[in-house]
C-alpha cells in the first residue's frame, strides 16, 4: 500500500484532530523554503489556521478565510492570530487603544455628509439660510450617532467594550462623538475584512440603524491597536468559535516577506490537499524507489515486445527524484540510489533518503509525507507531456519528408 489514508471508523481519529502528522505535511512544505526554526514555528500557525477554518469533511476548505498578513519588523516573530488583523487603525487619538470583551458593530452605513446620486443642488441668499441647511445635515448624523451610543448603552454591561468597525465613512464630528463614549471606531474597512469578520467574531453585517438586535453583534475578547513607524494595525483577538483567522508574517525587509508568504501559501494548499485526499504518500524519494522496484519486478516480466522497453524507461525516470535528492545534497548518486533500493528489497517498507547523512530511512517515522493528488498528476502529466513530445517529433519528421524532392531514376 503507498498511500496512507485516514478513516475515522478504523482508526478512531480523524486526519484534523491529528495535529502532529499534520505539523509534519506543512513542515515539509516550508523546511525547502525556509530555514529550520522559522519553517517549525510556521508550521505550527498553519495548521492552527486550517484547523479554524475547517468547515467539515464533506465541504470544500476555504484558503481565503485566512489572511496573511505581512508586517514589516526587525524581528521574525511570525504567528497565528485566532481573529483578525486590520491594516488600519483609528482616526481619533482620543479613542482607547486596548479594549477587553468587546462587542463587534461590522456596520455598512455611511456617517458622513454624502452627494447625491443624481445632479442636484442647494440654494440660498442669505447666511442665515446656509446656517440652517448645515444645522439640518448635522442634525442628521448626530440622530444615527445616537441611536448607536442608545444601542451601545443598552447592550454593553459592566466591563464590557463596544467597537464599531464601519466600511463606509465616519466623519471627525461623528468621531469624536464616539470617542466621548469610549468607543472605538474604525472607518472605511476593507470588503473582505468586513466578510472575514463576521466569520471570526460572529454577527452578521448592519446595513440599517434601524431595529438594532444585539444578536447582530460579534464578540472578541481583545481589540488593540498597534502603531509600527507610519503603520498603524488593529488586532481584534481572542474570538469564540472563529471561522476566520489570520496569520501575521513579520521580517525585517520585503524579500524575506515576499518569500516567507510564498512559503505559506504552499504549506496552507499543503494541508488542504491533504485533508481533502484524506490520504498521504511516504516523501523522501521513497515512493519513487518503491513504484520503481515494483514495475521491473512483478509488472516487468509479465509483459512481452515493446512495452518492456517504456516500461523500463518509465522505472528508470522514475528514479530521477532520489537521484535529484542525492545530488542537490552533495551526495554520491549512485552509490546513494544502491543503498535505497537494497534496503527496500531486504525491509519490504517504503524507504527514503536522509538528505544530511545519505543513509535510509523510513519517511513515516521522520514525518516526511507529499500529497497524494501531486503524485498522481504527476505521474499522469509526464506520459501525457511525453507523448505529445514525440508526436511533436513525428510531425515534424513526417514535414520534412513531404517537402523533400523526389528522386529521379536515371
Amino acid at each position: 500500500e503507498i498511500k496512507t489514508s485516514f478513516d475515522d471508523k478504523t482508526n478512531g481519529e480523524s486526519m484534523i484532530q491529528n495535529r502532529d502528522l499534520l505539523t509534519s505535511i506543512a513542515s515539509t512544505s516550508l523546511a525547502t523554503k525556509l530555514d529550520h526554526d522559522t519553517s517549525r514555528v510556521l508550521s505550527e500557525a498553519i495548521v492552527s489556521s486550517v484547523q479554524c477554518i475547517y468547515p467539515g469533511s464533506d465541504q470544500p476548505i476555504d484558503l481565503n478565510r485566512i489572511e496573511v498578513m505581512p508586517m514589516p519588523r526587525t524581528t521574525n516573530e511570525s504567528r497565528f492570530v485566532n481573529g483578525i488583523v486590520l491594516d488600519h487603525g483609528a482616526r481619533h487619538p482620543d479613542m482607547p487603544d486596548v479594549l477587553y470583551n468587546c462587542k463587534i458593530m461590522t456596520l455598512n452605513a455611511s456617517l458622513e455628509y454624502e452627494k447625491t446620486e443624481t445632479q442636484s443642488g442647494f440654494y440660498y441668499s442669505t447666511a442665515e439660510e446656509r446656517e440652517k441647511l448645515v444645522e439640518s445635515e448635522r442634525k442628521w448624523l448626530d440622530e444615527r450617532c445616537k441611536q448607536i451610543i442608545d444601542f451601545k448603552r443598552t447592550v454593553c454591561k459592566e466591563g464590557e467594550s463596544f467597537v464599531i468597525i464601519n466600511q463606509k465613512g465616519v466623519d471627525p464630528l461623528s468621531l469624536d462623538i464616539f470617542a466621548k463614549e469610549g468607543i472605538l471606531c474604525l472607518r472605511r474597512a476593507k470588503r473582505r475584512n468586513m466578510e472575514r469578520l463576521t466569520l471570526a467574531c460572529g454577527g452578521s453585517p448592519i446595513h440599517s440603524l434601524q431595529d438594532l438586535e444585539e444578536s447582530q453583534l460579534g464578540y472578541a475578547g481583545k481589540v488593540s491597536q498597534v502603531t509600527l513607524g507610519e503603520d498603524k494595525f488593529t488586532f481584534v483577538e481572542d474570538c469564540e468559535k472563529a471561522q476566520s483567522c489570520t496569520l501575521l508574517l513579520q521580517g525585517p525587509n520585503d524579500h524575506s516577506l515576499n518569500q516567507t508568504k510564498d512559503a505559506v501559501k504552499d504549506g496552507l494548499r499543503a494541508l488542504k490537499n491533504a485533508l481533502e485526499d484524506n490520504a498521504v504518500v511516504a516523501g523522501a524519494g521513497a515512493f519513487e524507489v518503491a513504484t520503481s522496484c515494483h514495475l521491473q519486478k512483478n509488472i516487468l516480466p509479465t509483459v512481452k515486445g515493446k512495452a518492456k522497453l517504456g516500461i523500463q524507461a518509465f522505472c528508470d525516470s522514475l528514479l530521477i527524484i532520489p537521484k535529484t535528492l542525492a545530488e542537490n545534497s552533495g551526495l554520491d548518486v549512485q552509490d546513494t540510489l544502491l543503498k535505497l533500493q537494497e534496503e527496500h528489497e531486504a525491509s519490504k517498507m517504503l524507504v527514503g533518503l536522509d538528505v544530511k547523512t545519505g543513509e535510509p530511512i523510513l519517511p513515516s517515522d521522520e514525518g516526511i509525507w507529499d500529497n497524494v493528488r501531486v503524485k498522481r498528476q504527476s505521474l499522469y502529466l509526464s506520459t501525457v507531456l511525453a507523448s505529445q513530445l514525440l508526436l511533436v517529433d513525428e510531425v515534424m519528421r513526417a514535414g520534412k519528408q513531404m517537402g523533400r524532392q523526389p528522386q529521379m531514376e536515371e
